[in-house]
């Protein structure tokens, strides 16, 4: 019992230490990818999720993403830098940008960058938004391979198979014929 007394001191003196600045605004930010499939050509999602956690708004918050440059990325909607007046405390922004990715191969999504003001009269805070890492952008001809109907070549196929299924069908169909009339003539 006397080993715990310290270590339950020492816990409420970290308690009451982290809670004297309790009235701040601490923003947790998260970079998501929403495709499942990147393609060189087509439309690419990103959404940034910033929640405030704290007991406090932050204000003057500003998203900033430089990390699609234009020679491999055109901005198809939205914005890459977008600023919010205040977030109050508890709540959640969401924003999206969609872009286009001109080239294909590994592109490295980092992270975004956040600035906000913590409480009325604070220095501005800078964070980053989670990155989602290495992904690989496939060429649009390789895409198109993967996940096409196909109906060119399943067209092929059912024309090459026709011959291997229509004749024996149709020397049934004339055998069976002639049974007919023949056992149809001995009936009479």
């Amino acid at each position: 019992m006397m080993r715990l007394l310290p270590a339950v001191v020492v816990l409420g003196l970290v308690c009451l230490a982290g809670s004297a600045d309790d009235n701040v605004a601490r923003l947790l930010a998260a970079k998501h990818v929403q495709n499942q499939y990147l393609v060189e050509g087509r439309d690419l999602t990103v959404t940034y999720s910033i929640y405030n956690v704290g007991t406090s708004a932050a204000l003057n918050v500003q998203l900033t993403d430089e990390s699609f440059p234009e020679s491999d990325f055109k901005v198809k909607h939205g914005m890459a830098t977008v600023n919010w007046a205040r977030i109050a405390p508890g709540t959640n922004v969401t924003h999206s940008i969609v872009l286009t990715p001109l080239k294909s191969g590994k592109f490295n999504f980092t992270a975004a960058e956040l600035s906000y003001v913590p409480s009325e009269g604070a220095q501005p805070q800078i964070g980053y938004t989670s990155g989602p890492g290495e992904g690989g952008i496939m060429p649009e001809r390789d895409y198109d391979r993967k996940f096409s109907p196909h109906i060119l070549d399943w067209a092929a196929f059912a024309v090459m198979t026709l011959p291997s299924i229509g004749i024996p069908l149709m020397l049934w169909y004339s055998s069976n014929r002639k049974y007919r009339i023949s056992s149809k003539a001995k009936k009479h």
